[in-house]
């Protein structure tokens, strides 16, 4: 990820977050500042002088390392300091960088003929010329060609005076992949209206598509209009808890201008406890930018989503959204920070990412600080896996999503969810589709069982170590699927994501006569699994007197293998082939346009499988009857 990556709606080892090599006696190379992509076939020659640069200077904090061991000593059950969190202000005095560390930074990079834009507890944010910047930092920046496109980068790795090396962590900002800043400050009108249409099960396997061509030996059902609350909330063992008195904090770009009462309109139409009076909070920037390249309004329905799961989960929890600037890295970290900073939550889900081939280490590091600035107060991050399984399809190369690469995140995967009549949970596979067409003489499927369309992401990092708490429970073959040594795989959890299993919900959108009118349609993806996992979290943290879970993957993977715990997911359930009958409007609203109809099947997901045990769809699996209530349990051990 570049310094302006954008993210979609939809890294480094446990250790010190970025590593400062000795470049010469004078200089501290900055690991990591020159991208991949910058090759010396690539170079186009040097960026004009006069070019205009903004760069963030990323402070390390007073004890890079020592952020990293307590992070990782706090949330381990088996640590004596499990537990043991401190406030943000205590996290700021004991790893923060000192008044004489920033004084210093600002002074150089005022000597190098630069601008102090911003300064912040985790950064100093400048701007300049290209010579300026090229004098800071020790490297020519030159222009590179990426694709088909030309982006600037600099030409040798980043340094800067040792006298200062020790205070800083990273920069972020000399490569310039992708910069199509715009500056509308105003957010568009909702998205135009998208409707399912039917027939829908209500529940799985309600309704039989009677009239349709068998799959895997058998009629089908029809795909169920859309989960609600209750159906998860068994589902996932959720019983008598409901989040009460735990707060959780969303993050996403842009903000939906009719969140409120969408949430409200769509709590009281599907039977979910109404929300309270302050119960639901947003925490805004001043101003957004790059509306248009970040498609705006596109990120309003990923939002309502987030905020009406995690409510239809643990409808008690108090939710606060966290809305960034933009799409961009930089914007996105903004609003992580502004969680950490203020311990607006002890939660946070996070419906995000990109791939990680567009991550970079200076990114990474940011990331990562933040994060362990998260842990060692309590918070925990879920990030959603991604949705397009290996990545193969999508991108041509076999590849996980980040932030869920983090080691100090948790990555949640996703799974199609079969809830029957009662709202009784029956199974799940791996969430993964292939898609196929009904014939034109309706009486079989064309190219049975179609292509790859969506699944789960997940695989092994290729750049970031196999963490401490996945050894022992991650397969070997898995682990080492990249590096001999080890590194991270992903998801760590899973939860429903398959949109033909999906969720409902209740969005304002734009109709074909310009009017804005509330509406329901049923939605998927991990961007449903991490708010799903997130609220399950809060019912967690309420089981356990209300203490904060933290940073949970090595009380996750400390659970595995008990028994209850979890839903081990397999693409294979029933013992024979998954699939469901769907029928969708040709322009997304009405007949008018004609119908399509089509088959999904499920646990198909790209190269990845879900298997028995721990796999790399669906990590440890789903949470299970026992799940919430296993963190009661390990309260009372604690105590």
């Amino acid at each position: 990820m570049a310094a302006t990556l954008p993210m979609i709606a939809g890294a480094l080892a446990l250790g010190i977050p970025a590593a400062h090599a000795a470049d010469s006696p004078a200089r501290d190379a900055l690991k990591g500042t020159k991208p991949a992509w910058a090759t010396a076939k690539a170079d186009k020659g040097a960026t004009s002088d006069s070019a205009q640069v903004k760069a963030r200077v990323y402070l390390a904090g007073r004890n890079a390392s020592g952020l990293a061991a307590y992070a990782k000593a706090v949330s381990d059950p088996s640590s004596p300091s499990y537990g043991k969190y401190l406030s943000a202000k205590q996290a700021q005095a004991r790893y923060g960088a000192t008044a004489a560390q920033v004084k210093a930074v600002k002074s150089w990079l005022a000597a190098s003929g630069l601008k102090v834009t911003d300064v912040t507890q985790h950064y100093i944010a400048v701007s300049g010329d290209v010579s300026a910047v090229e004098q800071a930092f020790g490297t020519q920046l030159h222009n590179y060609a990426k694709g088909s496109k030309t982006y600037r980068a600099p030409e040798k790795t980043a340094s800067v005076p040792a006298a200062v090396s020790d205070a800083i962590l990273t920069v972020t900002g000399l490569d310039s992949a992708p910069h199509k800043a715009s500056h509308d400050d105003t957010l568009p009108p909702p998205d135009a209206v998208f409707k399912n249409a039917g027939p829908f099960s209500s529940y799985y396997g309600s309704k039989t598509a009677t009239s349709l061509p068998s799959a895997y030996g058998s009629k089908i059902p029809y795909a169920i209009k859309g989960y609600t609350g209750k159906q998860l909330r068994a589902a996932y063992g959720a019983g008598k808890y409901t989040g009460k008195k735990v707060r959780v904090a969303i993050t996403d770009a842009y903000a939906s201008p009719t969140i409120a009462f969408d949430a409200g309109t769509y709590a009281k139409r599907n039977g979910d406890a109404a929300w309270k009076t302050s119960q639901l909070h947003q925490v805004l920037p001043n101003a957004y930018t790059r509306t248009g390249e970040c498609s705006a309004a596109g990120w309003y329905g990923e939002e309502t989503l987030d905020v009406e799961a995690v409510h239809a989960v643990a409808p008690a929890a108090d939710v606060t959204y966290v809305g960034a600037a933009s799409c961009y890295d930089d914007d996105l970290l903004d609003s992580l920070s502004k969680v950490v900073d203020n311990h607006l939550a002890d939660i946070v889900s996070n419906s995000w990412g990109d791939v990680e081939a567009n991550q970079t280490p200076d990114l990474a590091a940011a990331y990562d600080q933040v994060f362990q600035l998260g842990a060692v107060q309590g918070i925990g991050f879920y990030f959603s896996s991604g949705d397009n399984g290996d990545e193969v399809a999508n991108t041509g190369t076999k590849q996980v999503d980040t932030p869920a690469n983090s080691a100090w995140v948790t990555a949640v995967g996703g799974t199609s969810l079969a809830v029957g009549k009662g709202d009784k949970y029956q199974w799940e596979t791996g969430w993964g589709t292939e898609k196929a067409t009904l014939s034109d003489d309706g009486k079989s499927w064309t190219s049975f069982p179609g292509a790859f369309t969506s699944g789960a992401g997940g695989g092994t990092s290729k750049t970031v170590a196999e963490p401490f708490y996945q050894k022992g429970v991650v397969p070997n073959s898995l682990a080492t699927a990249n590096s001999a040594t080890g590194n991270r795989v992903v998801p760590d959890i899973s939860a429903i994501a398959d949109p033909n299993t999906g969720f409902l919900v209740g969005q304002t959108q734009t109709f074909g006569d310009g009017s804005q009118q509330y509406s329901e349609y049923r939605i998927g993806g991990t961007s449903l699994a991490a708010p799903t996992i997130a609220a399950v979290q809060a019912l967690a943290q309420e089981a356990a007197g209300g203490k904060a879970l933290g940073f949970a993957n090595p009380s996750i993977y400390s659970k595995f293998g008990k028994k209850g715990v979890f839903h081990d997911v397999t693409d294979n359930p029933t013992g024979k082939g998954l699939a469901v009958a769907r029928i969708d409007f040709a322009n997304g609203f009405d007949a008018t346009a004609g119908l399509l109809t089509s088959v999904r099947s499920l646990g198909k997901d790209s190269s990845l499988s879900a298997v028995k045990g721990y796999d790399d769809v669906t990590g440890v699996g789903s949470p299970a009857d026992g799940y919430v209530s296993s963190y009661k349990a390990q309260a009372h051990r604690k105590h």
